[in-house]
């Protein structure tokens, strides 16, 4: 069996879900490799995503290991080489940039963004900069158990996304993962591939989706 037909033979069960001819032509950039950044990332790889750019300027320690889910082996590594080791792990074909840094306005981006910082100030400061540069946008968002999931996919998106980098004085005091799970950052990269794969086909798309695990609660708007 050729490593073609081994690639081909792996996507099988979701060829149906996911068009793999128009992921292919994507180069697909993740600024922030944290706790979300890093499972949208492999989840990326693991749907079939053949060009990755990594934007992140941090080093594992041990609690990300418990919250973001870096192998013990991680820790002192840069985030960036430890995920294209994973990435690569799952599929040595995948093209990966891995750039340890943080995001400068300057930097060149795949034209499908996602968006996994800390502060409302770091996401306000890169979509001011990148987000027209872009054809889709995913923000992940999550504090505690709740999480937020924000999509310019579309004009609307677009229009309403703004409305959400409200100023830094109205923001809950420190990093929004400070209190993090690794399950909560799982379930909130799945949302955003979720909204990326329907992009993908050309489907309605939710601007704004809210999930508040320990209530039992999902409020979504935009269609």
């Amino acid at each position: 069996m050729t490593s073609v037909e081994t690639i081909s033979d792996r996507f099988v069960r979701q060829q149906d879900l996911v068009p793999d001819d128009k992921l292919a032509e994507l180069r697909i950039t993740v600024i922030g490799v944290g706790a979300i950044g890093r499972q949208a990332a492999l989840q990326l790889a693991a749907i079939g995503a053949r060009s990755l750019q990594l934007i992140d300027f941090d080093r594992v320690d041990l609690t990300n290991v418990t919250t973001q889910g870096y192998l013990a082996r991680d820790v002192g590594l840069l985030k960036v080489a430890a995920v294209e080791q994973a990435v690569s792990s799952l599929d040595a074909s995948i093209d990966v940039i891995a750039l340890q840094d943080r995001y400068r306005a300057k930097t060149d981006i795949g034209e499908v963004v996602f968006l996994c910082v800390d502060s409302i100030e770091s996401r306000s400061a890169i979509w001011r900069s990148a987000g027209r540069r872009t054809r889709f946008w995913v923000d992940g968002r999550m504090l505690g158990e709740t999480i937020r999931v924000l999509v310019a996919g579309n004009e609307e998106g677009r229009q309403h996304y703004p409305s959400t980098l409200f100023a830094a004085r109205d923001a809950q005091p420190g990093r929004c993962t400070a209190r993090s799970t690794i399950y909560t950052a799982n379930i909130a990269a799945g949302l955003m591939i979720h909204q990326f794969v329907r992009w993908l086909r050309g489907q309605p798309l939710d601007c704004d989706t809210t999930v508040n695990l320990l209530a039992g609660e999902m409020v979504v708007a935009g269609n």
